[in-house]
């Protein structure tokens, strides 16, 4: 008699008999059991990307790495600031300090999450809802996105990472946000219960400084305080090395006196490709909540046609400008080979199933993708015709895997796996440009487009 808890006896009898009747299930068990399957479904010619490219920026050194942290979003924005400031101090051996820019995003969006809970409490929003929920889920996570980064750095400016240097925590970042995280619920609790009980302004103001402080001292612990003023001492290229030093100054004036006139983040436009009919293009959109400072520019997404999205890239490459993007880096992609392309993969060939049967706003609705990682563009090829075929991409997990650290990416793979790219708003037309004056479209806390690359 069939089972009527569950899954039916007859129905897990068919199964195991259809299962056992294809001798190639055997097989692919048998390579499950021992190796990594994605390495069996690598198929043909594709399967070996060749990182050979007709348009690429010149290489800069070292390779970074963001070793145990969700910190791609900040290494991929200063690698593409680093490439026209080397050229510019000659120098061919330089890094900006990805720590002094984790440091101030920590302190500053604990500080923007304090004042959302208080917002969130003051209107009564229930703490066992889905807004102040989804809020409370990772308040300390490391991802980000670019206009947070425009944010730290237009505030507190850049320094090289010579000058501060990372420390444990800030190349190993999962014990302190859990720190971090405890208190910040803790503090939410806080906050709902002064609103609670009818304290004013004033009280909870102070109390905010007071939580804010902890914040800043557990901080600058893990992390180190980050200085004030600095002197840079570096060698240019000059045979033999020249000494030089620029110094002291501050992280605010090294930013705008000596970076921005090379890399303008003023200048830069986030255009992304959300495909869903509820997001039409030609829009601005933000989401509610998505943010690192208070009083900063909120995060803000371009809407438009994938097409516009690769002439852009294609075109800044093309003028030797880097590009930072985001996207779902873990889809079609084999690490040791450096590989993100959806012909390089068969699963059907080991798993009898397809894994592309969604497109990409049916993935964003479903669950399905999102951006989770940010990177940098720095090469293209194309056809005859002058339509890419392939994207050259650094990454930021050291020189194991792809190229020394290089990665190559398809056509196809932009296509249906990239979400956004930053580019200057000279590579953009003036009707794009001005979508940037529009209100925009708030859409809601936990709506895809707000994931954080890490």
């Amino acid at each position: 008699m069939a089972s009527t808890i569950g899954i039916s006896s007859d129905d897990i009898a068919a199964y195991r008999k259809t299962y056992a009747g294809n001798p190639k299930n055997k097989l692919s068990e048998a390579i499950c059991h021992k190796y990594d399957f994605i390495d069996f479904c690598m198929t043909g010619k594709h399967c070996n990307a060749k990182h050979v490219f007709k348009h690429k920026i010149a290489e800069v050194k070292p390779i970074s790495n963001q070793k145990a942290t969700g910190r791609c979003w900040i290494f991929a924005l200063l690698n593409a600031a680093r490439v026209p400031f080397m050229k510019h101090f000659e120098i061919d051996d330089f890094e900006f300090s990805q720590g002094y820019i984790f440091f101030w995003d920590k302190v500053e969006r604990a500080n923007y999450t304090l004042h959302t809970y208080l917002e969130c409490a003051k209107k009564k929003e229930p703490v066992d809802g889905r807004l102040v929920q989804y809020l409370l889920h990772n308040p300390a996570e490391d991802g980000g996105q670019w206009d947070m980064m425009y944010n730290i750095i237009n505030k507190h400016g850049l320094v090289p990472k010579s000058v501060w240097p990372e420390s444990y925590c800030t190349e190993n970042s999962r014990r302190i946000n859990s720190l971090l995280c405890n208190k910040m619920r803790e503090f939410c609790r806080r906050l709902y219960k002064l609103v609670e009980n009818e304290a004013t302004d004033e009280q909870i103001e102070t109390e905010r400084k007071q939580m804010m402080e902890q914040i800043f001292h557990v901080c600058s612990i893990a992390f180190g305080c980050p200085p004030e003023t600095f002197t840079w001492e570096y060698y240019n290229k000059d045979t033999p090395k020249s000494f030089k030093k620029l110094g002291p100054i501050s992280p605010h004036d090294f930013y705008h006196e000596h970076v921005k006139p090379h890399f303008n983040i003023f200048d830069k436009i986030c255009i992304v490709n959300d495909p869903r009919k509820t997001s039409p293009y030609n829009e601005m959109y933000t989401v509610q909540y998505l943010g690192n400072m208070m009083g900063g520019r909120p995060t803000l997404y371009n809407n438009q046609d994938i097409e516009v999205l690769k002439k852009a890239a294609a075109d800044s490459i093309k003028e030797g400008e880097p590009v930072w993007f985001g996207c779902d880096v873990g889809k079609f992609f084999h690490r040791v080979k450096g590989i993100n392309d959806p012909q390089a993969f068969d699963y059907n060939l080991l798993f009898g199933v397809t894994v592309q049967e969604l497109d990409k706003a049916d993935r964003l609705i479903f669950g399905e993708s999102m951006m989770t990682h940010a990177m940098v563009l720095t090469g293209l090829s194309e056809d005859e015709d002058g339509k890419p075929t392939k994207w050259r991409v650094e990454n930021s997990w050291g020189e194991d895997g792809g190229d020394k650290g290089y990665m190559a990416a398809s056509d196809e793979w932009f296509s249906e796996y990239v979400y956004e790219v930053v580019v200057d708003k000279k590579f953009l037309p003036k009707t794009i440009v001005d979508i940037q004056e529009k209100a925009p479209i708030i859409l809601p806390a936990w709506d895809p487009m707000g994931a954080l690359a890490c």
